[in-house]
């Protein structure tokens, strides 16, 4: 055996084998436990980053794991294709943006083969294929069959120079994010799923989803946002038109001093009709904020429609106001309001001088004056007329009760959550299925795919299809829907898809039932809401289908953390910054390693020092995969992103760390070679161990044991390396050429490398089959542990006097309590600490040390 360590051609070596074998490829079978493994597929930008190489990793050490354990492993990998990136990357390259992902994906996939990840390509999908998207089409012309997916105008970000509608994300101070224009609030006609119809079962089953970060079902709680209140009408003065509001606080009903609407509300463009200046507010509203998060930071403004409404219970006259706070897209569009007990509400009161009435008082007779601010406790009624008395939760029920009575309202349960727009005004991404005819009613097609023609030029200026007469008029009357689908919709099936990615005539076959749900799924912490709650929600609409039969996707499921790194700039004469690879920068540290100065190599003048952030194009403080591997090897770049934080931890870049890991696999390489050059191994006879024999044995069996729980319970890959490095340092001290010491360490050796052998899969296989082996390492059983090597003749202790450690000590795993303290008190060291004082006690924890108190 080479005594080289050579990762280009050992790894070439064996992916060529695992390729030639088909390795990982996944077949259904009901005799074994299956184990479906999932990491979040990408989107096809180009090039792999860190962040990718770290989830596909852990991904990948979890499969493997598993696959040791005896378990039928599916990992299959594939391409969240459709997507904004590819048009903008059609509108600087002119080229056709099918092509450009195409491209992508093939060089993409080749940089995740070379890292050596465990995927059965045969599964391997792209949701910009038609294949794939047909049976979203198919889905939802099923949903707009059953009634669960609907047309309907709703106010939306336009930008005016893209000619399409942005997200809230896409919104910056106002502006488009590519086009720099002011963002318009608009109405338009979008297509909606509705989620909400599934709200209270996407709330109730988050309790089934034990393996989920709470971080994570505490997000999907919040989002869902189920809330008690109570619904009752106000209706306007001199006329029988109404209007509804929703509160959570219906015991602050009697300090309501105004209605406010939103500016789309038919009562606030009629008045508009005729008073000029609320057109314009009107407009100005039109240019803020469409979520609640933006409502709550911008300045409140109003106007008065010279309209009031009646409050249900005192029937006073209750003025109505138009307000930039009050989103049309949320409840009714109008919310009552209490300037007393809802800073919002007294900070609009206190700009436009109304009324502020206090309904609200301490129970305990404490400061709750509502002169400087809102009292947003709960407290004792008064003020409130037949409610005086009662406390806040007593007048929750009595006030509903009392509006029930008498037909002006009644309690109701809310979600915050609101009915999914699904449509978006864009060229790359799924055409919906929906035929209008000469009549303007909507129709699903009968046919599928409706395939979105791909040799297209996208210039930026609003949707293709909508320029193609070719794709949307069907004569007679009949235009093709150009909108196509919210790229989320592609992604929240994918899952299932992979099950089964061959099925001819079904969207999903009777293969789904044997690998759902996916028992371990990984993905980023900023997937937490949207992506899982969608995820979620499809696979109920699946299963109310009869296409699988579990209610929740994800068993597990872990969001690693961050990859981070140092960031350099200088400062353009214009104000903007320009950012410097790391790998281009030269620092000079202090004596504590602190970061001093820092100089461009390029032209050896300093740059400033950023600080630590997310690696990213934007501040050009990426590491390049594919270089890392070129020089160090896959394997290295695995075990570096496993050994250098727990997965949900943020991973803060460490070349230094790189080659650490690298030393590390040569370490192991050379220790396994020379261990090799000492020939043939004697069988192990356990019962003629020296003393050192016996320890360097349950050396090994505990990190068995360690490693096993490490990876297969706590997801914990540092710790796991660790104790694989510490076992690989006592066997490399191990200098026992004995017949015994020689099976001892071929013991030690293979134990380490079939526990590395999930995450440097490429050196392990190779001196798996150095070590003699005929079959590959993917396919042996993990160690098991020999429960009588871990027994201990000898414990070790360690010794404080008055609580500070003075001593280590060693003592028979039967002693008593007696001879402990004797050994502990006799102890050569210790006597330096306790000579000519008082003993006062001395305790024993058993197992772990023992505490001598003197004075």
């Amino acid at each position: 055996m080479d005594q080289h360590y050579d990762p280009s051609s050992i790894e070439t070596d064996v992916q060529k084998n695992w390729e030639d074998t088909q390795a990982f490829k996944a077949t259904e079978d009901p005799s074994r436990e299956k184990f479906y493994c999932l990491s979040m597929f990408p989107y096809p930008s180009g090039k792999l980053h860190m962040g990718h190489v770290r989830n596909y990793t852990i991904g990948d050490v979890i499969s493997r794991y598993q696959r040791m354990q005896g378990k039928n492993v599916m990992q299959p990998m594939g391409w969240d294709a459709f997507g904004l990136p590819a048009e903008n990357a059609a509108i600087k390259s002119g080229m056709p943006p099918a092509e450009w992902t195409r491209s992508n994906i093939e060089y993409m996939k080749a940089q995740l083969q070379r890292l050596g990840f465990a995927y059965d390509w045969d599964r391997e999908l792209a949701t910009c294929d038609p294949d794939y998207y047909k049976w979203e089409q198919w889905l939802f012309a099923r949903l707009v069959d059953k009634g669960l997916a609907y047309r309907k105008t709703a106010t939306v970000n336009w930008d005016p120079v893209d000619q399409t509608v942005l997200a809230n994300e896409q919104v910056i101070d106002g502006k488009g994010w590519r086009s720099g224009a002011i963002v318009e609030k608009r109405n338009i006609e979008q297509w909606f799923l509705r989620i909400t119809d599934y709200a209270q079962e996407l709330l109730d089953d988050l309790d089934k989803l034990p393996g989920w970060p709470e971080r994570v079902l505490t997000q999907q709680r919040n989002w869902i946002g189920r809330s008690e209140g109570v619904t009752m009408d106000f209706q306007l003065e001199n006329s029988e038109e109404k209007i509804g509001i929703y509160t959570t606080h219906p015991d602050t009903l009697m300090g309501v001093t105004y209605v406010a609407v939103a500016a789309e509300h038919p009562l606030s463009l009629q008045a508009a009709e005729s008073n000029p200046e609320l057109v314009d507010f009107i407009e100005e509203c039109k240019k803020g904020g469409v979520t609640e998060a933006e409502m709550e930071t911008m300045e409140k403004k109003g106007m008065a429609l010279g309209l009031n409404v009646i409050h249900p219970v005192s029937g006073e006259a209750v003025p109505l106001y138009v307000a930039n706070f009050v989103l049309m897209g949320y409840g009714t569009g109008a919310v009552m309001a209490v300037p007393g007990h809802d800073q919002r509400d007294w900070e609009f009161a206190e700009k436009y001088g109304i009324e502020r009435k206090q309904v609200i008082f301490s129970a305990d007779g404490s400061d709750c004056s509502i002169e400087k601010e809102a009292y947003l406790e709960k407290g004792i009624l008064s003020n409130s007329g037949p409610f005086d008395g009662l406390d806040s939760e007593a007048a929750f029920n009595a006030i509903a009760d009392w509006l029930k009575k008498h037909g002006k309202g009644d309690k109701q349960i809310n979600f915050r959550l609101r009915d999914w727009g699904v449509s978006r005004q864009r060229y790359w991404g799924c055409p919906i299925p929906i035929i209008t005819d000469a009549n303007g009613e909507a129709k699903t097609v009968s046919e599928f795919p409706v395939r979105l023609p791909e040799d297209v030029i996208v210039d930026g200026s609003g949707s293709p299809l909508k320029k193609m007469p070719e794709f949307y008029d069907l004569g007679n009357g009949q235009v093709r829907e150009t909108d196509t689908f919210d790229t989320f919709f592609e992604s929240s099936w994918y899952y299932a898809r992979y099950c089964c990615p061959d099925a001819a005539d079904s969207m999903l076959d009777d293969r789904a039932r044997y690998w759902l749900p996916v028992d371990q799924y990984i993905g980023g912490i900023e997937h937490a809401i949207l992506h899982l709650l969608y995820a979620r929600f499809f696979n109920k609409l699946m299963r109310d289908e009869g296409l699988v039969e579990n209610d929740e996707p994800f068993s597990k499921l872990l969001t690693q953390g961050m990859v981070i790194a140092e960031t350099y700039y200088r400062t353009n004469d214009d104000g903007s910054k320009e950012w410097f690879n790391p790998a281009d920068v030269t620092v000079e540290h202090d004596d504590k390693g602190t970061a001093i100065r820092a100089t461009l190599q390029a032209d050896g003048q300093e740059v400033s020092i950023g600080g630590i952030e997310k690696m990213a194009k934007s501040k050009n403080n990426g590491v390049d995969p594919q270089g890392l591997i070129d020089r160090y090897g896959a394997d290295t770049v695995r075990l570096y992103t496993m050994f250098a934080a727990p997965p949900e931890h943020t991973l803060e870049w460490s070349d230094a760390g790189v080659e650490g890991a690298h030393r590390f696999l040569k370490r192991l390489w050379k220790l396994s070679a020379t261990h090799l050059q000492t020939g043939n191994i004697a069988e192990l006879k356990k019962d003629e161990l020296t003393e050192a024999q016996q320890k360097l044995r349950l050396k090994i069996h505990a990190t068995i044991s360690k490693v096993n729980d490490d990876i297969g319970r706590r997801y914990t890959f540092n710790t796991a390396i660790a104790a694989v490095m510490e076992l690989s340092n006592a066997l490399s001290q191990a200098k026992d050429d004995s017949d015994n010491g020689r099976a001892i360490m071929r013991e030690g050796l293979e134990t380490s490398i079939l526990l590395l052998s999930p995450i440097v899969p490429h050196i392990t296989d190779t001196l798996w089959h150095e070590f003699g082996h005929t079959e590959p390492a993917i396919n042996a059983a993990w160690p098991v542990v020999d429960e009588t090597a871990l027994v201990q003749n000898e414990l070790q202790l360690i010794v404080q006097v008055n609580g500070k450690l003075r001593a280590k000590i060693t003592v028979a795993t039967d002693a008593d309590n007696k001879q402990i303290e004797e050994t502990a008190i006799s102890d050569q060291n210790v006597q330096k600490f306790i000579a000519d004082k008082e003993i006062r006690k001395v305790i024993v924890v058993p197992g772990r040390l023992v505490n001598i108190v003197v004075s």
